[in-house]
C-alpha cells in the first residue's frame, strides 16, 4: 500500500511551466508545515516532560525523512538504486553542512554536552558504516540488515536514556493540550511530505530533460528536494531560540537516512551502487566530522562556522556541476 501511495506522487506533466508551479507550490507547504510541525513538537516535548533534543531525534527526525524514505524505496524498487543511495547521501551533505549552517546563520545553535558526546559520534559512526559498506560497491541484504541492527540500537538507547534534565525552562505561554499539539505536528508532517514531493517530482522531470544521469539528480535535485522539510523545520526551529529541535532534526535524519532508509531498501532489494564514488561518501563522512569538532567551541555553532560550514556544501556543489560539463 505505501509502495502503491509513493509511486502515485509521481508522474506529473512534462510541461515545464506546470513543474515550476509545482516546485513553487511545495516550497510554500513546505515553510507553513515546518512552522506547524516545529510548534506542535515543542509543546509535545513540554507535556512529555524530556528534551527537544529526544524530540528532534526521534518524532520530527523521522516525519521529516518520510521524503527521503518514499523516494529511496520506490527508487530501489523500479531498479534505480543509484538515485535511492544517492538521494541519502545527498540528503545527509545537505543536511549537515547547509541546514545546519543556514540554522547557525539565523541564530547561532547552542549544542548540549551530551549531544556532543552521544548522539554527534553515532551520527559519524553511521556515515562511517556507510563508507565502508560501499567500497565493494553493493550494499546485499546482509550490509542492510546491518544498518537496521544499528538503527534500532540507536532508537533504544535515545529513549531508555531519555530524561528530563536537559527540558528548558518553560516559557510564560501556556503550551498547546496535547491532542492539539499531536494535531499541528500531523499536519506539519503532512505538509512537509506532501510539499517535498510536489518539489522533487517538479525539479527532476526538468533535469531529466536535460540529460542530467540519476546518480547527480540524486545528489543534488532529489537530496535537495527530500531536505526541504529538514531545513525549512531547523530554520524555523533556530529563529525561535528551540536549538534543541534545530540540531536534533539534523542528526536524527542523518542516522534514520542512512541506518532505517537504506537498511528497509536494501533488504527488499538489495543494491548495485555505480553512480556514487569516494569522493561523495568522503565528503559525507567529512562533513559529520567537521561538524563534530565546530561543535566543541564553546559548545556552540555560531554564525562564523555556520558560513563556513555553507561554504563548503557550494564548493561540493560546483564539484558535481564540474563533472556534469565534462
Amino acid at each position: 500500500m505505501f509502495h502503491v501511495f509513493c509511486a502515485a506522487m509521481g508522474g506529473f506533466s512534462d510541461n515545464i511551466w506546470l513543474n515550476v508551479f509545482f516546485v513553487l507550490a511545495g516550497v510554500v507547504l513546505v515553510l507553513w508545515g515546518a512552522d506547524r510541525l516545529t510548534e506542535g513538537a515543542v509543546s509535545l516535548a513540554e507535556r512529555m516532560k524530556v528534551s527537544q533534543m529526544v524530540i528532534g531525534l526521534t518524532i520530527v527526525a523521522m516525519g521529516t525523512s518520510m521524503p527521503e524514505f518514499c523516494v529511496s524505496l520506490v527508487s530501489a524498487l523500479k531498479g534505480t538504486p543509484d538515485l535511492a543511495v544517492g538521494n541519502v547521501v545527498g540528503s545527509n551533505i545537505f543536511n549537515t553542512l547547509l541546514i545546519v549552517g543556514v540554522a547557525a546563520l539565523v541564530l547561532p545553535i547552542t549544542i548540549l554536552k551530551t549531544t556532543v558526546r552521544k548522539d554527534i559520534p553515532f551520527a559519524v559512526l553511521a556515515s562511517a558504516a556507510l563508507f565502508l559498506l560501499c567500497l565493494d560497491g553493493n550494499i546485499s541484504r546482509v550490509d542492510a540488515g546491518f544498518l537496521l541492527i544499528l538503527f534500532f540500537f540507536f532508537m533504544g538507547y535515545t529513549l531508555f536514556t531519555a530524561k528530563s534534565g536537559d527540558v528548558p525552562a518553560a516559557e510564560e505561554k501556556k503550551p498547546m493540550k496535547p491532542l492539539v499539539a499531536a494535531m499541528w505536528l500531523l499536519v506539519g508532517l503532512l505538509c512537509l511530505v506532501f510539499g517535498s514531493n510536489l518539489f522533487v517530482d517538479g525539479a527532476t522531470t526538468v533535469a531529466k530533460t536535460m540529460g542530467v544521469s540519476d546518480a547527480i539528480i540524486g545528489l543534488t535535485i532529489v537530496a535537495g528536494g527530500t531536505s526541504l522539510p529538514e531545513l525549512a523545520t531547523s530554520v524555523v526551529a533556530a529563529r525561535k531560540g528551540n536549538s534543541g529541535i534545530a540540531i536534533g532534526n539534523v542528526l536524527g535524519s542523518n542516522v534514520f537516512n542512512i541506518l532505517f532508509i537504506l537498511g528497509v531498501t536494501g533488504v527488499i532489494s538489495p543494491m548495485n551502487i555505480q553512480g556514487i564514488g569516494t569522493v561523495d561518501l568522503t565528503v559525507l563522512f567529512g562533513s559529520m566530522v567537521l561538524m563534530w569538532l565546530l561543535s566543541f567551541t564553546k559548545y556552540t555553532i555560531s554564525r562564523i562556522e555556520g558560513t563556513l560550514m555553507a561554504s563548503c556544501y557550494m564548493a561540493y556543489m560546483t564539484y558535481l556541476i564540474i563533472q556534469v560539463m565534462k
